[in-house]
């Protein structure tokens, strides 16, 4: 009954604060095609006062202390409602705010997360490096002390949202002398901080949502670094943990509704083409596939234990069901969905063209492969030559 009193109240609340969705709500995934951030703003502010927004964090950091069974159904009902693309709000909400929860001090917890869960500040990730893609560990961006400080410099790449983000998760070597897993900061940077330049990479969608960043003489507090000088590993494999199921989450655009897809073939007319048919439902039992995915994942969440390998394997079955789904929607269109037409069709044409990115965003297809293959298979390790040498003395 207790559960059933959330429910109502969720429901009461969300009916005086949202506007109930509809089946043909347009879509929008991982913010392709936009960039307007107000309605996400006003999304999240409206939710603030009550942490709707993010129920598991503690009261003093903008939730609601919720148990993560209460959570499931505060999001229940949330996705009843019409929701913005949050996309803009995703690393914040769903990967950085989680590792903050478990890992800053309190007083970072209560500077940082209330301003997150509210859309008042914007965090993006400062992981990915020209030479440490997927082998992250490998980052070459130096942190040295100064004073009450640190004093970075080096470079940055695929940085989603650092146009306009407020802050960026960073990770900097700070002792390249010892193993290159262990040489490792995090830190919490101010981006308006004087020697940090950000510049957009355009996209074959049209997007311009990755940057590149540039790290000159940056200074940043000694206060605003995550964990102890070294243990940056660590948070970073935290941080990587959640983004795995990060893309799926309600409310951030992370799929394609498979009942869409059919509702577009009814539409088309479509119905009598058993190839095509076939095709659109192969796509809509992945997407079931992939739904009964995220709940075992959900469940390890429950279960009080930390994300494990169930992430990664919903993030692949996320990628391979939007593909899947996308491209059936461009079979159904047909040769107008290459053109596009301004109508509802340049809604699928930017989904199709975002979809290869999803593959690569938030951790490589085949890096999730090597940790369901280890972790979950039992497969032997890839090879790997360098990880006890001082991180100095490894060829970059």
């Amino acid at each position: 009954m207790e559960r059933d009193g959330l429910r109502a109240a969720a429901r009461a609340e969300f009916a005086r604060l949202l506007t109930p969705r509809r089946r043909d709500d347009p879509v929008t995934v991982l913010g392709a095609g936009a960039d307007d951030l107000e309605p996400g703003h006003a999304f999240l502010a409206a939710l603030a006062p009550g942490g709707w927004a993010v129920p598991t964090w503690p009261p003093d950091c903008g939730g609601r202390g919720a148990s993560a069974e209460d959570a499931a159904v505060i999001g229940e009902e949330l996705a009843r409602c019409v929701q913005p693309d949050l996309y803009p709000f995703l690393v914040g909400l769903h990967v950085i705010g989680p590792t903050l929860v478990a890992l800053a001090t309190p007083e970072q917890r209560r500077r940082w997360l209330p301003a997150i869960a509210a859309g008042t500040e914007i965090w993006c990730q400062l992981f990915s490096e020209p030479g440490a893609g997927s082998d992250l560990a490998n980052v070459s961006t130096r942190a040295e002390r100064d004073g009450d400080g640190w004093r970075v410099a080096g470079q940055k790449v695929w940085s989603s949202r650092a146009a306009y983000a407020t802050r960026g998760f960073l990770l900097a070597r700070t002792d390249p002398g010892v193993a290159k897993h262990a040489g490792i900061t995090a830190f919490g940077l101010d981006m308006t901080t004087a020697g940090v330049d950000v510049r957009p990479l355009r996209q074959m969608n049209g997007d311009a949502h990755f940057s590149e960043v540039f790290l000159d003489d940056a200074f940043i507090a000694d206060a605003d670094r995550i964990g102890d000088p070294g243990a940056g590993w660590m948070v970073a494999r935290t941080a990587l943990a959640n983004e795995r199921g990060a893309l799926s989450a309600v409310g951030t655009g992370g799929a394609v509704s498979s009942s869409r897809l059919l509702a577009l073939a009814r539409a088309e007319g479509r119905a009598g083409d058993t190839v095509l048919v076939d095709r659109v439902i192969g796509a809509h039992v992945d997407a079931e596939v992939a739904r009964l995915t995220r709940l075992r994942a959900r469940a390890r969440a429950e279960a009080g234990r930390t994300p494990g390998p169930e992430g990664s394997g919903s993030k692949l079955a996320g990628s391979a069901t939007f593909r899947a789904l996308v491209g059936a929607a461009f079979a159904v269109l047909g040769p107008p969905a290459v053109a596009g037409d301004g109508s509802a069709v340049d809604e699928w044409r930017t989904l199709f063209l975002t979809a290869p990115s999803v593959s690569i965003r938030g951790g490589t297809d085949e890096i999730q492969r090597n940790i369901v293959g280890e972790r979950v298979l039992g497969l032997p390790p890839e090879p790997r030559v360098d990880t006890d040498r001082p991180w100095r003395d490894v060829p970059h």
